[in-house]
């Protein structure tokens, strides 16, 4: 099998989020989308310099954002040049003037690159329920299409943020082919975490020949294995994306499914969507500290995740390890509401090392050492359910009062 490297020193351009694979620029503009006079870039572009295969996937939740509902239909087609993206509104809640905002910066996009409007994809991310100033974000597009480069990468990835307080970009290399190819991916997200796909907007480019079926297949299994084990605050946003663009820029034939190649391929997207994902709970909206859950000995995989996604979204469990309060029958509390199957005499929970429940009672645990552990960078909660062979795993962050303050003045 091929190896996957976190880095390249071979290659002859800077490993920089999406810019980071041959073939692809960024640029970004100001629109002052907000409208409150911001001195930052808050329009940005992605482009192909050749039509790639594309794939992607979107929120679940039932109230969908306009960009969402176009951007689905055009990757029926499984191919993209451009991706458009704006932050500080979500165009969503926005009626039939929102879909012709997201459709107007589809069109302003191809304009700028030179493209059908069929292979442009829109994102969106911000406020709910208010429209957007096309006024200037038509013109931002444009100027973001003029000033796309291959080191825009970074730019990109800043004018997206929303609340973040930085960046998320990952790079990964994989060879098939005695080819290096290389996956750059960025992210946005702080908030509105929750894991029902894709819970954020990420965007991935890749200068592999990956067909769009193959990518499809890729990009689920990665999703699965990484955005879709994240969550801040339990819910879902309209405007959940996460896009992958494949142009093939590097060369060589394309990826077929089984080989080798093509299963390191995968694994540099799960390495990337997973760095991702991570990033974005170490960045939550006044997160202090992070934390995983992991979870064997379920019957299968499913009930698995299902535990540790309810442990990790837990508001008790959450706000007990922001206190440092090793109260730890919250976390069996939310186990036993998750719906997974368990026998609670083979049962057992360990913090930080320390076992704290087992055989159905609690254990005489070094409680001092329970609420040093929950206070303490990289606390790993793992359950074993006792039950099955089936593990998972979920990665959460604290809740405090600095979160409750953001969301209470969003949009005062």
């Amino acid at each position: 099998m091929s190896a996957v490297r976190a880095h390249d020193p071979t290659r002859d351009r800077p490993c920089v989020g999406v810019t980071a694979p041959l073939g692809f620029r960024a640029g970004t503009a100001r629109a002052d989308v907000r409208g409150g006079g911001e001195d930052r870039d808050d329009v940005a572009v992605v482009v192909s310099d050749t039509t790639a295969q594309a794939a992607g996937v979107f929120t679940r939740n039932r109230v969908k954002a306009a960009p969402v509902v176009i951007s689905a239909l055009h990757l029926r087609r499984g191919l993209a040049r451009a991706i458009v993206v704006n932050s500080g509104n979500a165009n969503a809640c926005t009626g039939a003037r929102g879909l012709g905002d997201a459709l107007q910066m589809i069109q302003a996009a191809a304009d700028g690159v030179g493209c059908d409007p069929a292979e442009v994809l829109a994102a969106s991310t911000g406020v709910i329920g208010r429209p957007l100033p096309m006024e200037r974000v038509r013109p931002a597009i444009g100027r973001a299409c003029a000033s796309a480069g291959a080191d825009g990468g970074a730019l990109a990835a800043r004018a997206i943020l929303t609340t973040d307080t930085r960046t998320k970009e990952r790079v990964a290399h994989f060879t098939a082919g005695g080819i290096t190819y290389t996956v750059g991916g960025m992210a946005k997200g702080a908030g509105m975490i929750h894991p029902d796909m894709a819970t954020l907007l990420a965007f991935v480019t890749t200068d592999a020949p990956v067909p769009a079926a193959l990518l499809r297949e890729w990009l689920g299994a990665a999703v699965a294995r990484s955005l879709n084990r994240i969550t801040i605050d339990g819910d879902t946003s309209t405007n959940d994306s996460c896009l992958v663009l494949a142009n093939g820029a590097a060369g060589g034939d394309p990826l077929a499914p089984g080989t080798a190649g093509a299963t390191a391929g995968a694994e540099a997207l799960s390495e990337v969507l997973l760095g991702l994902a991570l990033a974005v709970v170490a960045d939550a909206e006044g997160a202090t500290r992070t934390f995983a859950v992991e979870v064997r000995g379920a019957l299968d995989g499913e009930q698995a995740d299902r535990a540790a996604r309810t442990v990790a979204a837990s508001p008790l469990v959450k706000t007990a390890i922001h206190g440092a309060d090793p109260n730890w029958g919250r976390i069996l509390m939310a186990v036993g509401r998750s719906g997974a199957e368990l026998a609670l005499d083979r049962t057992r929970v360990r913090i930080g090392g320390e076992t704290v429940f087992e055989r159905g009672m609690a254990r005489a645990a070094d409680l001092a050492r329970v609420a040093e552990a929950f206070g303490a960078p990289g606390l790993t909660i793992a359950i074993d359910l006792g039950v099955g062979e089936g593990a998972g795993a979920a990665y959460g962050c604290d809740l405090s009062q600095e979160y409750v303050r953001i969301n209470a003045e969003y949009t005062t």
